[in-house]
């Protein structure tokens, strides 16, 4: 047989779950004599041991092995012995490290798995009836705050929800970078999006991608890497804001300005998350809802129902429903689902 030993062929694959290597048994004819071989091989992908993802996270926090196991009041020693294997944490240890070193809900999880130990934390999708409570104070929320948009996204930043007002950042934006999942930092920095009417496009881009290069850091998420290295691409993307302290006039926050039709609206943001989610779905959903920043710009919103912001910016309707049993908050249409 080419490419292999010679005289053989390729007869079964089994796998050792104890010794964590497969075994690969091949037999074959030659001059009409059977002959066997057995292979015993390490796998090239073992999943990595909970000690190299504590570690892993450890470093991501810039710790050294002394400091977590002070603020963890274990050893170092033993803190050590986990990392290289030679220690097998309980649950309730890697639990513990966990919360010491702040990992996201869904990476605990994946934690425990590489212990041997069930998953703590659910996810339940939002039509789960046991999120209704929390569906409803979303939408409560959203009602609420119109006419000032606002919004809802997950940990890629995709949209979840939004309110009728938020049709005035849509306003001309191609309609792929509008249908689901819509990311919102893709429809604010594409420039088939929001870019062309951001009049402060270098620092508010700054702002965005601080933010997203923090999350990564944070969360060691794969995903942010990719959309974080998509946007820097976008022409006109700065990966920080200029620095204001040396203005003559520093500013208490960053603005986000947005030419929008004959006015210039002037707005910032607040981001209201579940500090208490035991749940990986509400740990990392996250409410942002813009509000004026000067007089201006408030009287324009306040001057704007939601019907006549829906009547300015027609568009398709594409509903991102938090509620099912009730209002769909869209994007363009702001009707009932």
């Amino acid at each position: 047989m080419q490419g292999g030993l010679p005289g053989t062929a390729l007869a079964g694959l089994s796998a050792s779950d104890d010794a964590g290597s497969v075994i690969i048994t091949e037999a074959g004819n030659d001059d009409d004599v059977a002959c066997s071989y057995i292979w015993l091989m390490s796998t090239a992908t073992e999943a990595p041991r909970v000690g190299e993802l504590l570690r892993e996270w450890r470093r991501r926090r810039n710790l050294s092995q002394l400091s977590l196991a002070s603020e963890s009041a274990v050893s170092t020693r033993y803190l050590s012995f986990i990392e290289t294997g030679r220690a097998r944490p309980s649950r309730q240890m890697v639990t513990h490290l966990a919360e010491r070193l702040e990992v996201p809900l869904r990476e605990r999880n994946a934690l425990l798995l590489a212990a041997g130990y069930a998953p703590t934390f659910t996810h339940r999708s939002l039509d789960d009836p046991s999120m209704q409570p929390v569906r409803d104070a979303i939408d409560r929320f959203l009602d609420a705050h119109e006419p000032f948009p606002a919004l809802v996204v997950d940990r890629r930043w995709d949209m979840v929800a939004a309110n009728r007002a938020v049709r005035v950042f849509t306003d001309g934006a191609a309609e792929e970078l509008l249908q689901p999942p819509a990311n919102v930092f893709r429809i604010a920095l594409h420039p088939g999006g929001m870019a062309p009417r951001i009049l402060n496009l270098a620092e508010w881009s700054g702002v965005l991608m601080t933010r997203l290069r923090r999350q990564a850091a944070v969360t060691g998420d794969p995903e942010i890497d990719a959309l974080y290295e998509e946007l820097r691409q976008y022409p006109g993307v700065e990966l920080a804001p200029p620095n204001k302290a040396t203005q003559a006039d520093p500013m208490l926050l960053h603005h986000f300005k947005l030419a929008s039709g004959e006015h210039e609206l002037s707005l910032f943001s607040t981001v209201t998350t579940f500090g208490t989610a035991t749940d990986i779905t509400l740990a990392e959903l996250s409410i942002e809802a813009f509000y004026p920043a000067d007089d201006a710009t408030r009287a324009v919103l306040l001057n704007s129902s939601p019907s006549t912001i829906a009547a300015a910016f027609p568009g398709p309707a594409l509903h991102r429903s938090v509620a099912r049993s009730g209002r769909a908050h869209s994007l363009w249409s702001g009707s009932s689902g």
